[in-house]
């Protein structure tokens, strides 16, 4: 077996087409965009390039076989929670059923870190936001993906455990049929803050996303960045983000609560890309965004999913979580615009994230694991800690 950086064309090939090759058995299976799994080696169109370096290898056998990939990174942005160590991460993880070729891999990973000055490694993570290709799928396997979602066969669990890699958290995710009725909490709590005319809540509007970015950066600054679990967003970077994505938001389903025209809470949702994706085969040119365009005006995705909620800390006891679900819920239910739903992963440590996703009578579609393995194994072990609300 020999590795080989990926650096040409070639080989840029190659590690995108081993993941196809690996994952294709399995008919739930749906090839990522190829320009957007390149993109995060581009620091061109990276911006986590500013902060630290990314490599990644492939693997062939003595019959000149791609057999797997890898990629590793470090910044100094990422974000160590546990044990105090220096921590890099590596993702994009693929290879054949064989411990030897997952070891050649995981220990080129390590060795690369541990260069850089490294102690530890957690994966699979991404470079870059955790919103994509973020954990290891280890229950889960016969549903499709959604975009953005970590997609592998079963065996990649004893890999990693054989190797010696510790489960750093649990990534859970929920689903539930939009047309579900919600609990009698979420009613009540609802109803109880509807009747207070300083309430309200409100689905966004497409023609004013620069008013929206501005309600979105400031409720999403104070629910998670003190927290230390992600960095401050600006309103400036909110507006490119919802510019990019204005041609598949569907403003119907992205909903904000205010208290006295004050955002306090945010529930976004969007139609899950990877129901038009699966059509492309890994290509989005012309052709395919035409395609796109068309699936749309028709309606053809059925399926949403959960990209972001939060409430200002000050008001996440009064039930104003139950409040924006359940207007939304009024609003898009009975519609037949949607049928299932889908949330966005909330670790394990973040049990008050969990217990929204189980009290709207949500059931947990997956499973995925990110790992974390200590380079000197003689270091104490500690999973992440859990969320603390102030």
């Amino acid at each position: 077996m020999r590795l080989i950086e990926v650096n040409d064309k070639n080989t840029v090939r190659e590690f995108l087409e081993i993941n196809v090759t690996i994952n294709r058995v399995n008919p739930a299976y749906i090839r990522p965009l190829d320009h957007e799994v390149n993109e995060v080696f581009d620091p061109e169109k990276n911006k986590s390039f500013k902060y630290g370096e990314a490599k990644r290898w492939i693997l062939k056998n003595d019959q000149s076989e791609t057999i797997g990939r890898i990629a590793a990174f470090i910044s100094s942005k990422y974000i160590n929670k546990g044990t105090e160590f220096s921590t890099g991460g590596f993702g994009f993880f693929d290879c054949i059923n064989d411990q030897v070729a997952a070891n050649t891999l995981f220990d080129q990973a390590k060795e690369w870190l541990v260069s850089k000055g490294a102690e530890a490694m957690d994966g699979p993570i991404n470079f870059g936001d955790r919103d994509k290709w973020w954990g290891l799928l280890v229950e889960g396997f016969d549903n499709e993906p959604m975009y953005g979602m970590s997609f592998n066969p079963s065996y990649y669990e004893t890999l990693f455990n054989n190797y010696g890699f510790k489960n750093y958290y649990n990534q859970y995710y929920y689903y539930m049929n939009v047309d579900d009725t919600f609990s009698d909490k979420i009613i009540e709590r609802h109803a109880r803050i509807k009747a207070k005319t300083d309430y309200t809540a409100r689905h966004a509007e497409l023609s004013k996303l620069e008013k929206y970015a501005g309600d979105f950066a400031k409720v999403y600054n104070a629910a998670w960045a003190q927290h230390g679990e992600a960095k401050e967003i600006s309103e400036e970077q909110v507006i490119k983000l919802f510019k990019k994505m204005k041609p598949i938001m569907d403003e119907r389903t992205v909903w904000f609560a205010y208290y006295k025209e004050e955002p306090i809470a945010m529930f976004i949702n969007i139609p899950d890309l990877n129901q038009y994706f699966k059509h492309f085969h890994g290509k989005f040119g012309w052709k395919e965004k035409l395609q796109l365009l068309w699936m749309k005006w028709r309606g053809t995705n059925k399926q949403l999913t959960g990209l972001a909620f939060g409430v200002v800390p000050k008001y996440q006891a009064l039930g104003i979580d139950s409040f924006i679900i359940q207007e939304c819920g009024s609003f898009v239910q009975g519609k037949g615009w949607y049928k299932q739903y889908e949330m966005g992963w909330a670790g394990d440590w973040n049990p008050k994230m969990l217990n929204i996703y189980k009290s709207l009578g949500g059931y947990q579609s997956r499973r995925m694991i990110t790992f974390r393995y200590l380079f000197d194994q003689n270091q104490p072990f500690e999973r992440h800690p859990e969320m603390i609300y102030k």
